[in-house]
């Protein structure tokens, strides 16, 4: 007897059901365990990515807690205290935190006169790459304004020049120290300029300003209206040019931009 078209579609089909099923099993029983093992480390994986951000979120906040207690312990003049947190601070995985952690050190370093190791910490701040750019050029400053006075005049320009332009965050420290190398180089025709664009930077502290136009002004460049007015320019008493030439600006007011 003959079998009718749609009996044997439906055998076909019951077979290739069959044919599947039976693939499946021994898919399953071939690769059964191995998949298990997969699904479980892909669930080791998931819990141990939860459980190492929780952990580093903790540490943060454990950091952030150290950070501020040192820095209250170094305002208060416990330097003693605050030292060893801020070394454990300095060997953190997290830059942001390692960075404050050395500059404060540095801070420490300069208040007790220690100032071969504030440079030393301040230049591994500077040629850290791992840190953004703006807390290597702060170092840089600083760095090389503490060791101003030992540094060749050369040196002090080729490292700074490139933080001494218009629209530099740093500009009219930098620029302040460049101009005063340039003076010890016998360069007057540039330093001149130089205190010239300091003075007429309304972004600049007035303190370098006022500096600024009275050096200019000494060497030839009319920078007096860039504070508003002459009386404004004439707050600081004279300088005379070559003792400005002899030594750098205070510290303290080279530092305050």
């Amino acid at each position: 007897m003959a079998i009718k078209p749609t009996e044997s579609e439906t055998f076909l089909r019951e077979v290739d059901e069959e044919l599947r099923k039976e693939q499946l099993n021994n898919f399953v029983a071939r690769y059964g365990w191995a998949l298990i093992a997969a699904a479980v480390l892909v669930l080791a994986g998931i819990a141990g990515l939860i459980w190492y951000q929780g952990h580093r979120a903790e540490q943060r906040d454990q950091q952030a807690e150290a950070l501020t207690d040192a820095l209250d312990k170094m305002e208060a003049g416990n330097r003693n205290a605050a030292l060893p947190k801020l070394a454990e601070l300095a060997d953190s995985r997290s830059p942001g935190y390692r960075v404050a952690a050395l500059f404060a050190r540095a801070n420490a370093q300069i208040e007790q006169n220690q100032l071969p190791a504030a440079i030393a910490t301040l230049r591994s701040i500077a040629d850290n790459d791992d840190f953004a750019e703006p807390y290597r050029q702060a170092a840089l400053v600083r760095q090389t304004a503490l060791e101003f006075d030992r540094l060749p005049p050369q040196v002090v320009v080729q490292r700074l020049t490139p933080l001494a332009q218009p629209g530099q965050p740093w500009f009219g420290t930098a620029g302040e120290m460049v101009a005063i190398a340039q003076l010890k180089l016998h360069r007057p025709e540039l330093a001149g300029p130089m205190f010239g664009r300091i003075a007429r930077d309304e972004n600049v502290p007035g303190s370098i300003r006022a500096r600024a136009v009275q050096m200019a002004g000494s060497l030839g460049v009319n920078a007096v209206e860039s504070l508003g007015s002459p009386a404004a320019a004439a707050q600081a008493a004279p300088e005379a040019p070559a003792q400005a030439a002899a030594a750098p600006p205070p510290a303290t007011e080279r530092n305050s931009q």
